[in-house]
């Protein structure tokens, strides 16, 4: 969204009375996912085409398919240029850097792409990250406000992530009143105490962190920040393994904000894809004691769902129709819902390719899981942990009893009913 046109729709905004755009970055991407077609035609977008994508190319290079583009009358960014090596690189970064503030349009940073296109086809992918393309950042916009506390979040695998608490202070178009501390090793590297004057930066221009504290601020000693010995969510004792950084419960599902993250992943798109299954709805099956791991959500009745707040009896009936839906995933959507830790979509895709049955990856030794592409000691060794722990297996055959069967990565691709056609 070009800042002009940012700028118009707010003045224009705030004459009828309307909500304004925060900025224009989170303005582009909240038009887009509008619903209504004619609400994103409100809005000032605008397009500048990246890459052209054919069967059989008419072109040796990046450059020269842009150019293409243009001849089509696809508008291309006039600050694109072809140069020769890192230090080409460095000076197109610096020169960005400083036209930055002058743009009519926000930029976060500049990209770099290998040109040749057969060098791009050797180079391929990694999921939908493409190994000839990298982003280089610009510094992020940092501001100054004052740490009021440190929470304590629980993730889906158990690790603890402290939480900044901050005095609310806008940074690079957004209001931030929490930010990420990472880890307590961080804490001590940075010193960050509670009371303390801090910068707060968002990193990519995405996630606040804290970046540093404000040394001469500082107007007392203040106490170290602690690591708490047991879980804020479920009171089990707190682990750190020697060599990590991280702090993790050691409630495992007894856990409830684990309980809850591991539902959602595994109702999320990129795994089982349950429609439906939102936050608010998990968190209630969880406290009410409906359910106690993802197998217990093939048990739900109708009448459990119906009697939930903000359910009835239509929104039930979808839901229930959703499970059933999803009993038939293929082995890596299955093996990346169950949530192994460091097991992406990639490594999911990766395992299922080389063993292709779940009967065969729950027999492999550690040695035989190093052996797959993309599959290290240290991801060998968590699915081998994962396979070995009896309540992981126990909650296996309860999806198995319940209906949930595997598909092989083959029989999906055959199943595609636009397969093989050109639209």
């Amino acid at each position: 969204m070009p800042l002009a046109g940012f700028e118009a729709y707010n003045e224009q905004a705030r004459k009828e009375g309307r909500k304004e755009l925060v900025n224009p970055r989170n303005a582009a991407a909240g038009s887009l996912r509008q619903l209504d077609p004619r609400l994103t035609a409100q809005r000032p977008l605008a397009f500048y085409a990246y890459s052209l994508v054919v069967e059989d190319p008419m072109y040796e290079s990046h450059f020269d398919a842009l150019q293409l583009l243009k001849t089509w009358g696809f508008p291309i960014n006039h600050e694109v240029r072809r140069v020769r090596d890192a230090d080409g690189c460095l000076a197109y970064y610096r020169e960005m850097a400083g036209k930055r503030a002058g743009l009519p349009y926000d930029i976060d940073g500049v990209v770099f792409k290998v040109d040749r296109r057969e060098q791009q086809e050797t180079l391929g992918f990694v999921s939908r990250a493409p190994r000839w393309a990298i982003a280089q950042k610009f510094p992020a916009q940092e501001e100054i406000t004052r740490l009021l506390g440190i929470d304590v979040q629980v993730g889906r695998t158990g690790t603890l992530t402290p939480v900044a608490r901050l005095e609310p202070v806008f940074v690079g178009g957004v209001t931030v009143t929490n930010a990420t501390l990472h880890n307590l090793d961080e804490i001590r590297r940075k010193d960050v105490r509670v009371g303390d004057w801090v910068v707060v930066r968002r990193a990519g221009d995405v996630i606040p962190e804290v970046a540093r504290i404000v040394e001469e601020r500082r107007e007392q000693e203040l106490p170290e920040f602690e690591m708490p010995e047991v879980c804020p969510e479920c009171g089990s004792a707190v682990e750190r393994i020697e060599g990590e950084a991280a702090f993790r419960c050691s409630g495992g599902l007894f856990c409830g904000a684990q309980r809850i993250r591991s539902i959602l992943h595994f109702a999320s798109r990129k795994a089982l894809d349950i429609e439906g299954l939102g936050e608010k709805l998990v968190v209630q099956l969880v406290e009410g004691d409906l359910v106690h791991s993802i197998a217990d959500l093939y048990r739900l009745t109708r009448e459990q769902l119906a009697g939930l707040d903000r359910m009835g009896e239509k929104s039930a009936d979808n839901l229930l129709l959703q499970f059933e839906r999803s009993k038939r995933p293929t082995l890596d959507r299955l093996l990346y819902a169950l949530g192994i830790r460091e097991v992406g979509e990639v490594t999911a895709v990766a395992l299922a390719r080389h063993f292709g049955s779940l009967e065969s990856l729950l027999a492999a030794s550690e040695e035989e899981l190093v052996d797959v592409p993309d599959v290290g000691p240290v991801v060998a060794g968590h699915v081998h942990a994962f396979f070995q722990e009896p309540h992981n297996l126990e909650v296996l055959e309860q999806l198995e009893r319940a209906g949930l069967t595997w598909q092989p990565l083959e029989e999906s691709a055959a199943e595609q009913p636009l397969s093989g056609q050109t639209w």
